[in-house]
């Protein structure tokens, strides 16, 4: 019986139990796995997010998935993850396409297996999908200066994702010889923290050349009503603003969707210590069982943690993780000393304070 292709209900239900507060990020994701397993034309995507907000987790998320739910070798993409700035390093060498295809080659036969013929292999490999990680770090300048390592990087990038044939020298023990290789069948899922741009865009409608785009809205605070200025990067991000950051413009064509992930709330922050499956509260938690202890957090207690790694927006998760830490250092140091006779350890509010105190 021939295979079902997952729909994007079925991945964006299992994506969400891994990734917390980004809900569209997730669906434009799921989209594209969907048809990149029904093998399907599918268009690269492009997100951005501020550090700590979910990216490199999306991206975990995805290659578990893939792993996990696709066992048939016809549905499963061989998925590699590489720095853009390596990409830079390999672009400088003038071999960006051939590192990549040989780094899918080489997934490909650990996935499939050693004695899976080269063809196959390469059939897999020219199929893949490719997330690169910080892709803002291969912009093409740098303040007021020109960073030509990062425009050769982009046009190094450009010609993979172009559909053209590249030629790739196969590795000794796949025969050695040279092919050209169609990889018009890669997706790229590329990502970045983009570090600045929101100030930029802020600026090009507060004091630049869109000055007075951005008009104070009436919300109420405390029974009172107050005007107040609202900006979202989502709302007013533009191609030009890409451009502007040194994205060049046929690189940028490239993608047929740029997600913007959330930061992270409170709200949100309170999710993702409680339910995110690699969360400082769930690792404390499997810690403390294997020493044979029961952690409880109150919610008046994650509360707090949440309030004090908010005020570091631009961290996201990671402040997240770091003010957690400092809260459950001690009692994982010395569990015995603030057990119950029941072997349980209670963190309230009261405790929260003391330790961030």
């Amino acid at each position: 019986m021939e295979a079902k292709t997952p729909t994007p209900q079925d991945i964006s239900a299992n994506l969400a139990t891994r990734v917390v507060g980004q809900d569209e990020a997730v669906s434009e994701i799921s989209i594209a796995l969907a048809k990149k397993l029904g093998q399907l034309p599918v268009g690269n995507v492009l997100m951005i997010g501020a550090s700590g907000t979910g990216k490199t987790t999306l991206m975990r998320a995805v290659e578990a998935y893939v792993e996990e739910a696709t066992p048939s070798d016809a549905l499963r993409p061989i998925v590699v993850r590489v720095h853009a700035k390596v990409l830079g390093e390999e672009a400088e060498q003038g071999r960006p396409g051939e590192a990549l295809l040989l780094r899918l080659l080489e997934r490909a036969r650990d996935v499939l297996g050693a004695t899976t013929d080269p063809d196959t292999l390469l059939e897999h490999a020219r199929r893949g999908l490719v997330f690169v990680d910080e892709i803002d770090k291969i912009r093409g300048q740098l303040g007021e200066e020109v960073h030509t390592a990062g425009i050769r990087a982009q046009e190094a990038l450009l010609t993979v994702m172009e559909n053209e044939a590249i030629p790739f020298t196969l590795p000794a023990w796949a025969g050695g010889e040279t092919r050209q290789v169609d990889v018009s069948g890669l997706l790229f899922i590329c990502a970045g923290a983009f570090e600045g741009l929101y100030d930029a865009v802020l600026d090009r409608i507060t004091v630049g050349k869109d000055k007075g785009s951005l008009t104070p809205v009436s919300v109420m605070e405390d029974g009172n009503l107050v005007q107040r200025m609202e900006f979202t990067l989502r709302d007013w991000l533009r191609h030009e603003d890409l451009f502007d950051y040194g994205m060049g413009p046929q690189f940028l064509a490239r993608f047929d969707a740029v997600v913007l992930l959330n930061d992270l709330d409170i709200e949100v922050l309170e999710r993702v210590l409680k339910e995110a499956p690699d969360s400082g509260l769930q690792q404390s938690i499997a810690y403390f069982e294997s020493r044979g202890f029961r952690l409880e957090l109150s919610e008046a207690a994650i509360r707090r943690i949440a309030v004090v790694a908010s005020r570091t927006p631009r961290l996201g998760a990671r402040a997240l993780r770091e003010v957690f830490r400092r809260v459950v250092r001690d009692y994982e140091f010395e569990p015995e000393r603030f057990a119950d006779e029941a072997h349980t350890i209670r963190i309230d509010e009261p405790e929260v304070n003391a330790a961030l105190s």
